[in-house]
C-alpha cells in the first residue's frame, strides 16, 4: 500500500494542552506536526487534554477515565500516539517516544524516537528528528551585531546546568540571557543568582524568544544529561547561533563541526566562546531550516505510517534501556579558575 498520495485521516494523541504557549517542547512539535500533515492534504484530529484549542483541525478532549480505543473516530486510519504505551488501540498506530525512559521499561513495538542517539540507547534503529514550523518565528537578521550569549531550557532541571552556562560566560567575561528560568528559583533550594553578567527572561514565548536569539552569538548548553533531542539546538541554529556544549545524548548528531563546539571540560568551552565568529551564521541557519523543518519531519512521519499501514514493525523486538546510568549526572569538568 502506498499512501504518500492517500488522504489519511490521523489522530494524534497527547496527554496536554495544546498550543504550548511558551514552554511546551513536545506540544510545540505535536502542533506543527499536525499542521504540516494538514498542508499535505490529509486530515487530522487531535485527542489531547481539556482546554486545547486549534483553528485547523478538529479537537477531541481525551478522557483518561475511559477506553482510549472508544475515542477514536471511526474514520481514522492511524492513530499516532506519544509518550503512551498502546493499551487497546484497535487502529494501526505508532508511538513516538520525547524523552528519557527509565532501566526496565520496555516500550512499545511500534515505537520511534525523535533522535538516533537516543533510539540506540534503547536498542532501536527508529527515529525521526523533530522539526519546527519557522513561519512561527521572525526571520533572523543574521548581519546584525551580537552582544551575548544564551541559554535556552527549563533552568531549574539541574541536567540543563544552567549553572554551567553562567559559569562559563563569566569566565569568558560574556554576558549571558538565560532563557527558562529565574533568578530566583525556589524549587531549587531557595537559589538566587548574584552573578550581574546574567540576565534572566523567564518563560518566553516564540516572538520573544526570537527576539533575545537573534542578538545572541550563540547557545551555551552545557547538559548533564543524554539530551533526547533538544529544541533549543535547532532553533538556536535558525537564528545563526552555533551550540557550545557538552558531547552527549542528540548534540553530536545535530551539532556537527561546523555548528558548533562539544566538549565537557569547562575550560574548553570556554575557549571556545571567545571566538563565535569562527562558525558561520548563515550555514547554522540554512542547516536547521533545511534539516529540522515541520514538513521534512512529516515527510519522515509519513514513511512510517507507510510501513504500519502496510502491517511492519518499527522495532524487531520492545525497545528497551540497554544501559542503566549509575550516576544522576554525566561526567563534567569544572573550569580550574572557577
Amino acid at each position: 500500500m502506498h499512501i504518500l498520495n492517500k488522504k489519511l485521516h490521523i489522530v494524534i494523541e497527547l496527554n496536554s494542552k495544546i498550543p504550548a504557549l511558551k514552554y511546551g517542547g513536545t506540544e510545540r512539535v505535536v502542533w506543527d506536526l499536525g499542521k504540516a500533515l494538514i498542508n499535505k492534504g490529509h486530515q487530522v484530529t487531535f485527542l489531547v487534554a481539556e482546554g486545547s484549542k486549534c483553528d485547523f483541525a478538529k479537537v477531541i478532549y481525551l478522557n483518561e477515565n475511559v477506553s482510549l480505543n472508544s475515542q477514536i473516530p471511526k474514520d481514522a486510519d492511524l492513530v499516532h500516539l506519544n509518550f503512551r504505551l498502546n493499551h487497546d488501540v484497535e487502529k494501526p498506530y505508532l508511538v513516538t517516544v520525547h524523552g528519557n525512559v527509565s532501566f526496565g521499561q520496555n516500550q512499545d513495538i511500534q515505537t520511534v524516537f525523535v533522535s538516533k542517539n537516543l533510539a540506540e540507547r534503547y536498542g532501536s534503529k527508529s527515529f525521526v528528528h523533530n522539526g519546527l514550523d519557522w513561519d512561527n518565528y521572525v526571520k533572523p537578521d543574521l548581519s546584525r551585531k551580537r552582544n551575548n550569549f544564551h541559554f535556552l531550557g527549563n533552568a531549574s532541571w539541574k541536567v540543563k546546568n544552567v549553572k554551567g552556562a553562567i559559569a562559563i560566560t563569566k569566565l569568558a567575561n560574556e554576558s549571558l540571557n538565560v532563557l527558562g528560568g529565574y533568578r530566583f528559583n525556589f524549587k531549587m533550594g531557595w537559589r538566587f543568582t548574584f552573578d550581574a553578567h546574567v540576565s534572566f527572561k523567564g518563560m518566553v514565548d516564540n516572538q520573544e524568544k526570537s527576539k533575545y536569539l537573534n542578538q545572541s552569538k550563540g547557545l551555551i548548553f552545557p547538559v548533564l544529561w543524554h539530551e533526547p533531542f533538544g529544541l533549543a539546538l535547532i532553533e538556536s541554529l535558525y537564528f545563526g547561533c552555533p551550540i557550545f556544549g557538552t558531547p552527549y545524548g542528540s548534540l553530536p548528531e545535530i551539532v556537527g563541526k561546523k555548528y558548533g563546539f562539544l566538549s565537557n571540560n569547562e575550560d574548553e568551552l570556554i575557549a571556545a566562546i571567545k571566538n563565535p565568529e569562527e562558525f558561520n551564521a548563515l550555514a547554522c541557519h540554512n542547516y536547521a531550516k533545511e534539516t529540522f523543518s515541520a514538513d521534512e519531519m512529516a515527510n519522515n512521519y509519513l514513511k512510517l505510517y507507510e510501513k504500519i499501514l502496510n502491517g511492519e514493525k518499527l522495532n524487531e523486538i520492545e525497545p528497551t534501556l540497554k544501559e542503566e546510568l549509575t550516576s544522576r549526572y554525566l561526567p563534567y569538568s569544572p573550569s580550574k579558575n572557577s
